[in-house]
C-alpha cells in the first residue's frame, strides 16, 4: 500500500462515523474493497506517527519555556486560548471501575483570524486544536507548544477562556500568569440555576428569579457583593456545584463590563463546539469502546483535520515516513 493510498485511507478512517462506514465510503469513491480492520490499521498507524512527532515537539517546546522571548514591540493582536475536558469510553476499567477517560482539548486562535459580522457575531477563520487522553500534567505541554505557535510571547494580549475546572485554573496559572483569565460566562450562569434550583428544592417560582437576579448582577460586574451574599456553611450534593467556593475561586475572572469594553469573549462556545466535532461526532457513537491509544491516534488527526493542517502533515509523513505494507 502506498504512502499517499494510506493517507486517503487515514483521512475517511478519522473522518466517517466508524471504520466499517470509512470502509465502505472508500468503497464507493474509490472502488476498492478494503475491509474495516485495515481501515483501522492504517488510520491508528498515521495517526500514532504523528502524534508521536506532536508529543516530542510539545516536549522540546516545553522543556525550553524559560528561554522564549516575549518581543519588545509584540504585534497589535489578541492571542485566544481556550481548553475543556470530554469524555471517552475506553475497554480498560481504571481503579474505581470507570471506563471512562477525560480527553483534554485546547483550541488557539487570534483576533486577526475571524471575522465579524455586523450583528456582533463572528467566523473564526484560523484556528488550532491539539488533543489528548491523559493526565493535566501531561497535557500541560500541548497546550504551551499550541500557545507558542499562535503567537505567544509575540502579541499584545493573550486571553485564557476556561469553565472555571481546578485543572485547567492551576494549569494556566503556571503557564500564562500574564494572561487575561475570564470565566465562561454561560458555565458561569448555569452553575448558578443549578446551585438555585437545588437551594429552592426546584421551587421554580424562587429559584428562577434569585438565578436570574444573581446572574445578571455578576454580569454587571458586582462579584463581591454577590459572594457576600451566599452563605459559606452550605454543602451541595456532588453533581451541584459549591458556588461560593466556585465563585471565590474564580473571582479575578469575572469582570465582564471591562472585558466587553476591551472586546473579548465572554464565553467558551467555540472550543464547545471542538468538542463535539472532533470528539462527540466521531469517538462517542452508540456503543463505541476505544484503545487508548487507538483513540489518541483518531483524535490526533481529527484535531489536524479541524485546524486545516491536514495537507501538512500528509507532506511530512510522506517525506520523513518509510513505506511500510499493510497486508
Amino acid at each position: 500500500m502506498s504512502l499517499r493510498f494510506m493517507l486517503e485511507v487515514a483521512y475517511f478512517g478519522q473522518n466517517q462515523a466508524s471504520f466499517r462506514e470509512a470502509s465502505d465510503m472508500i468503497g464507493k469513491v474509490m472502488e476498492l474493497e478494503l475491509n474495516e480492520e485495515t481501515v483501522r490499521e492504517v488510520t491508528e498507524l498515521i495517526g500514532s506517527k504523528i502524534h508521536d512527532k506532536d508529543t516530542l515537539q510539545a516536549q522540546q517546546e516545553f522543556d525550553n519555556m524559560c528561554h522564549l522571548e516575549q518581543l519588545t514591540n509584540p504585534k497589535k493582536m489578541t492571542l485566544y486560548i481556550m481548553t475543556d475536558g470530554a469524555s471517552v469510553n475506553t475497554r480498560v476499567k481504571d481503579a474505581n471501575g470507570s471506563s471512562w477517560r477525560e480527553n483534554k482539548t485546547v483550541m488557539a486562535f487570534t483576533d486577526k483570524g475571524m471575522i465579524r459580522r455586523k450583528d456582533g457575531s463572528h467566523i473564526i477563520t484560523r484556528k488550532e486544536y491539539a488533543s489528548f487522553i491523559g493526565s493535566a500534567e501531561e497535557f500541560r505541554k500541548y497546550v504551551w507548544d499550541i500557545a507558542v505557535r499562535n503567537g505567544y510571547g509575540q502579541v499584545e494580549r493573550v486571553v485564557v477562556i476556561a469553565d472555571g475546572a481546578t485543572w485547567i485554573r492551576n494549569m494556566c496559572n503556571e503557564l500564562f500568569p500574564d494572561a487575561v483569565q475570564i470565566l465562561d460566562l454561560y458555565h458561569l450562569k448555569e452553575n448558578v440555576f443549578d446551585y438555585s434550583k437545588w437551594l429552592f428544592k426546584g421551587d421554580e417560582s424562587k429559584y428562577t428569579p434569585w438565578a436570574e437576579a444573581t446572574n445578571a448582577r455578576l454580569e454587571a460586574g458586582q462579584v463581591e457583593e454577590v459572594i457576600q451574599s451566599i452563605a459559606e456553611n452550605i454543602t451541595p450534593p456532588a453533581n451541584v456545584v459549591n458556588l461560593h467556593t466556585y465563585l471565590e475561586n474564580n473571582r479575578h475572572k469575572m469582570n465582564y463590563p471591562e472585558y466587553k469594553k476591551c472586546g473579548f469573549f465572554v464565553g467558551s462556545g467555540a472550543i464547545e463546539s471542538a468538542n463535539k466535532i472532533i470528539v462527540q461526532r466521531r469517538l462517542k457513537q452508540s456503543g463505541m469502546r476505544w484503545g487508548v491509544r487507538g483513540a489518541q491516534c483518531v483524535l490526533t488527526l481529527r484535531a489536524k483535520v479541524e485546524s486545516g493542517l491536514w495537507k501538512k502533515e500528509a507532506q511530512w509523513f510522506q517525506l520523513l515516513c518509510p513505506i511500510r505494507k499493510i497486508a
